[in-house]
């Protein structure tokens, strides 16, 4: 026996190839998995709880696998609501749920898996010595968090499915546990379900047709066979074993609540031109725990972009900053008595350094420079102030004292933009959990047309 997990795409909100999502449910697959997001854009998500996806582009997508849902007569499971995975986020998908229920005339049942951790909860794990530092992890510091989340595994996402439920909606998961909990269930290979997932977690991104979206894995008691679904794309052993690599530090080993997959073993085979069979993956059984995530503000922002042209600024564009960085701390220093520690004021040269900053070796001399600063101060107020004082000096300020008053270009106005509140990952930790669900809660709603019952 075979159990088909159909993946529409990497994550919702992305896109995908509409044929090849129709070719899937024509398959008769068990169950469609995706993926809500990730940290992979950075702590504003968890920080804020908000969802990196517009609310438009995910309702027209999850429109979309409801309807497929329907016709396959099968569990949909989205994990990772939101980007983030916060309760609020698991919250605004289930409204967006109701609301496609209601305009699509269909009566479901819909089990939420809450992730969102209580900040007690996590204090009384510290000192119960339940919770242990991954490396790097910062010091353990709970103050000031706005959100904290686990990430589930399979087994709380079996919960769900035990509840009979045709939606599941869950918070934080690793990128897995959605995809693997149902073969896991069915008694399929334990490595082959937490391989194959792994490399589905992502859709076609591990197909010659990143893009494309859509593939098909069928789990077994020996391992796993992935094929994409887009006429244009196919799986090769190369590109089915690169994923491994994705987004993972050890190329062989991956680890998940309850122990970790081992991949050393692992055979893969072209079974065809687009399919690929893989066979001796295992898992090894450990310490259930969970993986914490938080966030906290680390300041409020406030940037400012104005672009070089001028060629002897340009080539001269690192001396410049330096100049003019020197200067502007003076000034802040006494015109807001503000000491460089309460705030920082970075400028990155887009076309030279802007991604790396001081890391960057490469050299050249382009035809224009833009100059982006960042300004982190201790509110926004004080980040908008030092933003309107530095504005001026970055217009106009002179390489050296007996050439004329530069202008350089500000491509919007004002040139300075008030970003709000900026955060940071604060946690990088495991929680032991004696019962996989202790730190977790689940709701199931029937939702019948016209409202939830």
């Amino acid at each position: 026996m075979t159990t088909r997990v159909l993946v529409p795409s990497g994550v919702l909100g992305l896109g995908f190839d509409h044929a090849a999502l129709a070719r899937g449910v024509a398959m008769k697959p068990d169950i469609i998995c995706i993926d809500g997001g990730s940290t992979d854009s950075g702590p504003y998500s968890l920080g804020a709880g908000v969802s990196k996806y517009s609310r438009a582009a995910t309702k027209s997508e999850w429109r979309m696998l409801m309807q497929a849902r329907a016709e396959a007569g099968v569990p949909l499971v989205i994990g990772t609501a939101g980007t983030c995975g916060t309760d609020s986020m698991v919250d605004w998908m289930y409204a967006i749920t109701l609301e496609l229920a209601e305009e699509l005339g269909q009566s479901l049942k819909v089990a939420r898996l809450y992730s969102s951790q209580p900040l007690e909860r996590i204090r009384l794990a510290a000192e119960a010595g339940r919770i242990a530092p991954l490396a790097p992890a910062p010091e353990l510091d709970l103050s000031e968090l706005t959100n904290i989340v686990a990430l589930a595994g399979a087994e709380q996402i079996q919960a769900a499915l035990a509840t009979g439920a045709d939606i599941v909606i869950a918070g934080r998961t690793t990128d897995t546990a959605t995809i693997a909990a149902l073969p896991l269930l069915r008694g399929e290979a334990a490595g082959g379900a937490w391989h194959g997932a792994k490399i589905a977690e992502c859709g076609a991104l591990c197909s010659t047709n990143p893009t494309s979206g859509v593939i098909m894995v069928g789990f077994d008691t020996a391992g796993f066979t992935v094929t994409p679904l887009a006429e244009t794309a196919a799986c090769t052993p190369h590109s089915v074993s690169a994923h491994m690599l994705y987004e993972n530090s050890d190329p062989f080993r991956l680890y998940e609540p309850g122990g970790h997959l081992d991949v050393t073993g692992a055979r893969y085979s072209a079974i065809d031109a687009r399919s690929v069979r893989v066979e001796g993956s295992e898992w090894v059984p450990g310490p259930y725990t969970v993986k914490l995530e938080g966030a906290r503000v680390a300041g409020y922002q406030t940037t400012i972009l104005a672009i070089l042209r001028n060629a002897h600024y340009v080539v001269h564009a690192r001396q410049w900053v330096e100049l003019l960085s020197g200067f502007l701390t003076g000034e802040i220093r006494s015109r807001m008595v503000l000491d460089p520690a309460e705030y920082t004021l970075e400028f990155r040269l887009i076309g030279i350094d802007g991604a790396l900053g001081a890391l960057e070796n490469r050299k050249g001399d382009p035809v224009e420079v833009g100059v982006l600063g960042l300004i982190t101060a201790r509110s926004q107020a004080e980040a908008s102030e030092i933003g309107k004082l530095i504005n001026p000096f970055v217009l106009h300020y002179p390489l050296t004292d007996d050439e004329e008053l530069p202008t350089f270009a500000f491509p919007y106005s004002p040139a300075t933009t008030d970003r709000g509140a900026l955060y940071e990952f604060a946690l990088n930790h495991v929680m032991r959990l004696d019962d996989p669900m202790s730190a977790f809660r689940l709701e199931v709603t029937s939702v019948r047309m016209g409202g939830a019952a």
